[in-house]
């Protein structure tokens, strides 16, 4: 049987160095007094916040119903993504919540437009309501690429 100084020398030699989190919030975006940030940076990955298809510094959701509301909680992610420093090439994971999901063929023809390359891992799922009775939400993380 090993010692217990055995298996700390061993944690402490694959344990990682701390990283703290950075809670991201564009000027301005307490206007709605929503209860979260924007996005999260921890260490070189930048999770974002789920977004919906509403009209930047609105809770109004863009008309168009899905393929508008999906093309909005899209053209929001590139906006935080863009403020923070990174791109859609950067997205990694994707998380979408949909109403109704007999509408993800049209979320799916507007999302592959912004992903016309390598797709990010992604998981979905039918929703029971959405915020400001939106069709659908889409939660992105992505990794921060040294650009130097």
């Amino acid at each position: 049987m090993r010692s217990r100084s055995f298996f700390a020398a061993l944690l402490l030699t694959v344990t990682l160095p701390a990283t703290s989190a950075e809670f991201l919030n564009p000027p301005g975006d307490d206007a709605l007094n929503l209860p979260f940030s924007d996005a999260v940076r921890v260490g070189n990955m930048l999770i974002l916040s789920g977004k919906l298809g509403t009209l930047p510094g609105t809770t109004e959701l863009a008309p168009g119903g899905i393929k508008g509301e999906a093309r909005q909680a899209l053209e929001n992610i590139k906006a935080s993504l863009e403020r923070y420093g990174a791109s859609m090439e950067d997205v990694v994971k994707c998380t979408v919540m949909i109403a109704d999901i007999a509408e993800w063929p049209d979320f799916n023809e507007v999302y592959v437009t912004y992903f016309p390359g390598p797709k990010p891992a992604r998981s979905a799922f039918g929703a029971n309501g959405l915020a400001f009775g939106g069709r659908v939400e889409v939660e992105c993380w992505a990794e921060m690429k040294d650009r130097g």
